[in-house]
Parts: C-alpha cells; sequence; structure tokens
C-alpha cells in the first residue's frame, strides 16, 4: 500500500477546517433519513438525504466526480438530522455540497444563480423595499410584474409576494426609546430576522410586550440575515459575511449578562446548529449556547404555562402547525401544550407533515407544484380542524398555509400577548 492510501482524501479542500469523514463512516445505510425527506417523498428523480450527503461522500473519496446537480432539490428542512439512528450530520454535509456546486459547478452568468441569490438575500431587497412600501407593495402585487418574475428569473408568479409594513419593528423601537424595562439581571438580545422587522412587525412587537411583562430588558441590536436562506441556496460566501457579523454582535451582548431570543425557529436553529457546524468565528459556540427559542426561553425561565392557565386570549380556535425547524429543535409540541389551558380557545395540531415551502424552496417556479404535493396533507388537516385561523412559528410556513387554506396565519407569541399583556 503506498503512503496516499494512508491519508485522508481531501473531499472538500475549500472547507478543509471541518472533517465530516467520522459522521459519514457512521452511515450504515438504514435509510430513515431518506423516508424521513418528504422532497423524496412526492419527488421520485429526488435521490434523497442519504445520496445527498454520506454516498456522495464516498463517490468523492474514490474518484474524482463532481457534486450531483440534485442536491439543488434538496429543501433544506433538515427532517434527515433528527431522523438518523447514528448522528450523520446530513444537512451540515448538504449545505457544504450545496455550496461546492454552486461555486463550482453553476454559472455566475445563470438565471438560476441570479435568482436564488436574490431569494437567498431577501433581507437586501426588503431594506430597499420598506422605504416606500406602498409602491413597493402595488409593484409587487401587480400580476404582470409577477408574470415577468417568473418567466425571466423562475420565482413562481402562483405565490403572492408578502407586503411590506409601513412602519418596520426596528423603527417602531427605536420610536418608543428602546425597552421600557431596565434590569440588570433580566436581559434578552432579539434576534428578530428579516421577515419579522419588514413583514410582520406584529409579531416583534408581541416578543418585546411578553418579555417586558416579565420583566426583561430587551435589546435590539443591529442585525444580519440568520443565513438560512443562504445555507438553502449554496451562497455560502453570504452565509458567512452574515454570520461573522451576528457572532461578534451577539456574543459582545453574551458577555454582557444577556441571553439571544428569536421568534423564527429558522432564525434559532442557524444560530443553535448551522453556525456552529460551518464556522468557527471566535465566539461561535457561546452564541449557540446562549440562543433561545423564544416561547421555549419563557418556558425554562418562567412561570408562563401557570400564568396562561385560564386566561382568555382574543381569540379564535387555532389550527397549529409545527415547523420542521422547531421539530428540529424539540419545540413541536410546544405550542399546543401551552395553549391547552386557555379558556375558551382550542388549539389544533395539524400533523406531522412538513408545509412544503421550506424558506426560499416553494418560491422557484420548477419546485412550486412539489412543494404543494408537500404540503397536501397539512392543508387537509388544516380543513379538518374547528379553527380557521393558523397559527406557526415559521414565517415562510405560514405563507404556504395562508395560500393553500386561504387562512389568515398568527404566530403564537401574539395569543401569549393576548392572553398576558392586553
Amino acid at each position: 500500500m503506498s503512503d496516499s492510501e494512508n491519508f485522508p482524501i481531501d473531499v472538500f479542500p475549500e472547507t478543509e477546517e471541518m472533517d465530516l469523514r467520522p459522521g459519514a463512516d457512521s452511515c450504515y445505510k438504514c435509510s430513515a433519513c431518506d423516508t424521513s425527506c418528504p422532497v423524496a417523498e412526492v419527488d421520485d428523480d429526488f435521490p434523497g438525504p442519504k445520496f445527498q450527503g454520506p454516498e456522495q461522500w464516498r463517490l468523492k473519496r474514490k474518484e474524482d466526480t463532481s457534486v450531483d446537480e440534485s442536491v439543488m432539490k434538496c429543501s433544506n428542512c433538515m427532517r434527515c438530522d433528527g431522523a438518523c439512528p447514528s448522528g450523520v450530520p446530513l444537512s451540515q454535509m448538504h449545505n457544504t455540497a450545496r455550496a461546492e456546486y454552486v461555486s463550482e459547478e453553476m454559472s455566475m452568468l445563470s438565471t438560476e444563480y441570479w435568482r436564488n441569490r436574490i431569494l437567498a438575500n431577501y433581507g437586501t431587497l426588503a431594506r430597499i423595499g420598506s422605504k416606500v412600501p406602498r409602491l413597493t407593495n402595488f409593484v409587487m402585487g401587480n400580476s404582470l410584474v409577477q408574470q415577468v418574475n417568473e418567466k425571466f428569473l423562475g420565482i413562481t408568479a402562483e405565490r403572492e409576494f408578502p407586503e411590506f409594513a409601513t412602519e418596520t419593528f426596528v423603527e417602531w423601537f427605536e420610536k418608543r426609546g428602546g425597552s421600557t424595562v431596565q434590569s440588570e439581571d433580566k436581559r434578552v438580545a432579539y434576534f428578530h430576522g428579516d421577515y419579522a422587522n419588514y413583514n410582520t412587525p406584529e409579531v416583534a412587537k408581541a416578543l418585546v410586550r411578553v418579555f417586558e411583562h416579565y420583566g426583561y430588558e430587551v435589546a435590539v441590536p443591529d442585525q444580519r440575515c440568520s443565513g438560512t436562506p443562504m445555507f438553502a441556496n449554496g451562497m455560502m460566501d453570504d452565509a458567512r459575511r452574515a454570520a461573522k457579523f451576528n457572532v461578534e454582535t451577539f456574543h459582545n451582548l453574551v458577555e454582557d449578562g444577556y441571553d439571544i431570543v428569536c421568534s423564527c425557529t429558522s432564525c434559532s436553529m442557524a444560530l443553535r446548529q448551522e453556525y456552529p457546524e460551518l464556522f468557527t468565528f471566535d465566539g461561535t459556540a457561546e452564541v449557540a449556547a446562549h440562543t433561545y427559542e423564544a416561547l421555549e426561553y419563557l418556558r425554562i425561565y418562567e412561570d408562563v404555562e401557570g400564568d396562561l392557565k385560564g386566561a382568555k386570549p382574543n381569540f379564535p380556535n387555532l389550527a397549529y402547525h409545527a415547523p420542521c425547524h422547531a421539530r428540529n429543535q424539540g419545540l413541536d409540541g410546544q405550542a399546543v401544550n401551552l395553549f391547552s389551558e386557555l379558556d375558551g380557545l382550542e388549539v389544533t395540531d395539524v400533523g406531522d407533515s412538513c408545509s412544503g415551502i421550506s424558506g426560499t424552496y416553494g418560491w422557484k417556479e420548477e419546485n412550486y407544484d412539489t412543494s404543494m404535493k408537500i404540503g397536501e396533507e397539512m392543508f387537509e388537516h388544516m380543513e379538518d380542524a374547528p379553527g380557521e385561523t393558523g397559527l406557526t412559528e415559521c414565517p415562510t410556513c405560514a405563507m404556504q398555509m395562508g395560500h393553500g387554506s386561504g387562512y389568515e396565519i398568527r404566530h403564537p407569541l401574539e395569543v401569549v400577548e393576548s392572553a398576558l399583556v392586553n
């Protein structure tokens, strides 16, 4: 045997700091990941997460092959991570392989590259569009503009573009003079993300009011996108820049005694799991260890369950969907359990299926039909549930729920605010 055969093969040279081999070698081909994959369930052409991760890894160790283009069909729902019985870092392998495919196989002059870059950097466009929200909403809501987007960019015309709020959350927070509570002992830093800032500030306001109700000083630092849509589109350089900014900002706050709370489960997933898996910035581990989903934090440190018992929020019955990224963090039963003792309100879990939209995945013309097929089970369960208002923590799951059912969709923090603050 030659010396070269004794050394590990450098499969992804640009990511030499990450050695995924031990995880890949732990795969014993049980296919649990494939059976959990919502895309593989409805798309016979998608080879599934086992191929995208360990099998492709093994192929590349043996021969000089390129990353298969099917990795771009992975929706990044990350259900495969939870399904694997031996801890193979599947989503980490997918994110890395997808970044390599985009870097080495996808032309930067292609429509697909620029469509994906635009979708991945929603926050940049939102920052511009929110300057003139009424005009932007009028233009993006025009059916002719939607047809042009589909024809020239490949962004489906089947979905309504989310409207921008006339006042962003950050503008509201600054106008009120920041947090109304000052505390040396109870401090949280809010990672609101782009969507709660530009599109659903009512969710972000609810978080601030609920935490202030419990005596917390809330900090709202400058921040970038969590990176989730960038990981999903293979835009790793964009994701690295955003993550570095966020880690530096929030690590300073952690050192000052703040914990980090998120209203979006994909944002908390990124800070907790994807940052430590993909990056090695100073403070990454500390930021991950101090990040919580907002209701999870209140369940740990406050008696929110007891406080909600018998409370009567001004809400109708609700059909609740647990996002895939909430399931990955063990939070899937949280909202239903929390709200089970509310007075005059029934919350029904609409099942464990994926909503199908998976961030930017369902916005792509070529994925729209697959996205709706994945969501069919959820739509049917919503129709069977007593409530005709939806409930979820994920903004894009909310888009899919509203698109498939016609229901208004609310966030669990709004229910808590109505029950305890208003």
